[in-house]
Formats: structure tokens, sequence, C-alpha cells
């Protein structure tokens, strides 16, 4: 039974399970954004399965999915073409002592569909495609350094870029000062930071596009600096491929970078990522290379075939559905709603959506117009009451107009009550617990 029905959620069974998790995986989670100091104190539902845009906890309770599997699940859960790509392998072998043909399908597939690409390498997730990106950088060019995005807010599990956030333990100094940061959308400063490392940078890496477009020139730009000095562009596509375009944004800008890295989208859950870019560069981790090898990518279960027969469904679903026009035309419904909801309550300069159509994000601000965890809470709160699981509000291309609409009147009611403690300039009364956390905290 959903436990909303009793006017108040609760989730005994969530809250067992989240004990149970924390007693045995460190976090309580296998991703840190999906821990339950994420949420609201108790109200960290764990799930017991979804379908389409839906998803139910072990308590009963349904709820509407925004930023589903992080992103990665764009098509819904268990998408009908995605599954029964996925079930055809099963019977035939996952995993063999020599590629399998579905190798040869998978990468011609990726390779049409982001046609700016020459070799593409396939991995299970996106930290190991950015570092051997990353590594091959190092490997082309002979030089240490890394220079990435430091507006952007995650690469990789690996040292070269955890070094530079406040959960740095365990990563030496010594590595830590290899990476050094640029400003998107700066490409004075970007300039700069070259020129004072001269000849000691091996690539820029960033997203090409986040919360906010490039500036006019700002990418074009990048690629002449990246020629000028010697480096290799890198574009981390995880979030903006197929979500920008089936090409991702090197697709959708016209700017090509030397190497680019895909995941999330790709498999619609399942789990594969992709290194690609330049043949001249990827063959230095191959056989064809007079050079030096670079170990680019080795892992057992890159080609496991099923996740392979997934990523050619997706794409095949993408291209032949449109599945990108649809997620934006979604997503400015919703981002209309959410926006004339809030500007109704009078909270319309506190919650403020952010973000391309198809990836939106929210923030929550407090009287004085600061980000805040608190307020954040008390959103959450509201939300998860109304049946709406939303981190963020990006959409999956399974949400029907009615789940929509019924997320603008929950948020039209967390509204409410937002503006009630803005007037009382303290969102304690409303919080029933602690506050939310950011991911990235040097202490617990």
């Amino acid at each position: 039974m959903d436990t909303r029905d009793t006017g108040e959620l609760v989730l005994p069974r969530s809250r067992e399970a989240n004990e149970r998790l924390h007693a045995l995986i460190p976090g309580g989670a296998h991703t840190y954004a999906k821990g339950d100091d994420q949420y609201p104190e108790n109200l960290a539902p764990v799930i017991s399965h979804g379908r389409g845009a839906h998803v139910w906890d072990v308590d009963g309770n349904r709820y509407i999915e925004y930023g589903s599997g992080l992103r990665s699940v764009s098509l819904g859960h268990a998408h009908p073409r995605v599954v029964e790509a996925v079930r055809r392998e099963l019977d035939r072998g996952s995993n063999f002592v020599r590629p399998s043909f579905v190798e040869v399908e998978a990468a011609e597939r990726f390779l049409a569909t982001v046609p700016t690409a020459e070799m593409v390498k396939f991995a299970k997730n996106g930290s190991d495609a950015t570092t051997a990106a990353v590594r091959l950088a190092r490997a082309v060019t002979g030089r240490p350094r890394v220079a990435l995005c430091g507006d952007h807010p995650f690469f990789s599990t690996d040292d070269w870029f955890i070094g530079t956030t406040p959960m740095s333990a365990g990563i030496p100094a010594a590595t830590e000062g290899l990476t050094v940061a640029f400003p998107y959308g700066d490409l004075a400063a970007t300039e700069e930071l070259l020129t004072r490392y001269k000849d000691e940078v091996a690539c820029l890496i960033l997203e090409p596009a986040t919360h906010t477009e490039p500036p006019p020139g700002y990418l074009a730009g990048l690629r002449e600096l990246a020629d000028r000095h010697g480096c290799v562009l890198v574009f981390d596509e995880m979030i903006t491929g197929f979500r920008w375009s089936e090409a991702g944004a090197q697709g959708l800008y016209g700017v090509v970078p030397d190497l680019s890295t895909f995941g999330k989208a790709l498999g619609n859950g399942f789990a594969v990522s992709a290194l690609a870019g330049r043949r001249d560069l990827m063959e230095w981790g191959g056989l064809r290379h007079s050079g030096d090898r670079v170990f680019l990518l080795s892992t057992t279960h890159g080609a496991e075939t099923h996740s392979l027969a997934a990523a050619m469904a997706v794409q095949t679903t993408y291209t032949e559905e449109d599945v990108t026009t649809r997620l934006h035309t979604l997503g400015e419904r919703l981002a209309t709603g959410v926006r004339d909801a809030a500007a109704s309550m009078g909270v319309g300069d506190h919650i403020v959506v952010r973000g391309r159509a198809s990836n939106l994000v929210f923030a929550t601000l407090d009287e004085n117009g600061q980000p805040s965890q608190e307020y954040r809470t008390l959103f959450l709160r509201r939300l998860l009451a109304g049946g709406v699981l939303a981190p963020s509000f990006v959409v999956s291309s399974a949400l029907s107009d009615a789940d929509i609409d019924h997320t603008v009147d929950v948020v039209a009611q967390a509204c409410a009550v937002y503006r009630k403690a803005l007037d009382a300039t303290d969102p304690t009364p409303w919080l029933a617990g602690r506050p939310v956390k950011p991911v990235f905290r040097r202490s617990v």
C-alpha cells in the first residue's frame, strides 16, 4: 500500500534496508550521489523496481522519477526495444576468449551515430573512459599535466580528478599537483594557463556544455587554443551524449574534439561507456602503431555482449524515434510549469530551474538568494510526499504529459510551504531532521 494514503510518507522498510546497506556497503550505495545523505532524514526510498518513468520503493510507494539512474535511463526503465535486444543476446553467451561479432556491429553503429569519431573502444563506466583519454593524451604529447574545467562537477573516480575535490584523502600531493583547472567560457584565462604551463599541458578536458550554453565561439576557440599549444582537446560527453543530439554536443555545435567519452544514456541503464576519437591517436593503444604502446583500455567486461546490444538498441531508438526532440519538448513543458508555479507562490527567485531542456536542474535559494541545503531539504520532502522523486528535473522520454502536470501540481504545493519558510526566515520547522548534504565534502 502507498503509505501516503495515511497523509504522511512513512518508509519503515526503506529505513531498515538503508541500515542493512550501510552495514554492508561503505556509504550505503555504490555511487555517492545515491547516498541517503542526499535525501531528507528517514526519507531515502530504497527502490524495488521501475517501469517507464515510474519507480516503486520497498514500502509500496510509487514515484514519478527524474534524473533516472543518474541521467543514464533516458528512455525509461525496462524499455521494450532495449530489453528485447538484451534478451536476444543472453542465451548466446555474454563473454568469450576472443572478440564477438557483436563488437564489430556495436563499433560500426556507434561510429555511424557519432561520425566525428574514427575509432571507438568500449568500457563499463565513465571514469575508465576519461582516464584512458587522459593517459592517451599524456602519451601522445609527452606532457604530464591535465587541465580540466573547474566549473564542472565530476570527471572520474581516479586520482587525477578526485585529488582536486574536498575528498582527496589517500591521493599523493604529487599527483594532485599535476592537475590544473580553467574556468568555463573564459578563453583568455585558459590561454593564460597554457602559457604559464608552457609545453606541460597534455590535454584540455571539459564537458562541452552543462547547465548553460557555451558562449558564442567558445568551443571553436578552445579548439584553436589546443591546436596552437599542442595539447589534446577532450570532450566529456557522458551527459551531453544523446541528450544534446545523437552525436553529442560535438554533433550539435560542430566543433570536433580529438577525443571524446560517452556513457550514461548510451546503455539506458546497462553498463557501457565509450572512448572515441581520431584514428591516429586511438591507434597508440592498438597493434598498428610503431611507437611505444599505450595501455589504453583493457577490461574483462568491456565487450559484454548484452550491454553492447543495449547500446545499439538505444542508438536505433534515438534515431528512429527522434528521442532527443522529445526530451527537449518534455523538459520545456516541465520548466515552464515549475517556473510558473514558483512565481505564482512568490518564490520564483528562490526555486530556480536551470539548464538545457533535456538536462534540467534546480537551485534552492534562501531569503538572501544564496544556495541552501536546508531549503533543498524542505523542497525535496514536499516532492517526495507528493510522489515525485527528483534530485534534479532531468527528464526521460517515458514521461507523459500527465506525469509532468502532476509534478507541477506537487511543485506548487511545495512552493507554498517554501514561501512560509521564507517568511519565517527559518526553514528548520519544516525539515524534520538534518539537512541534505553536498556529495563532495571533507568530513562526514
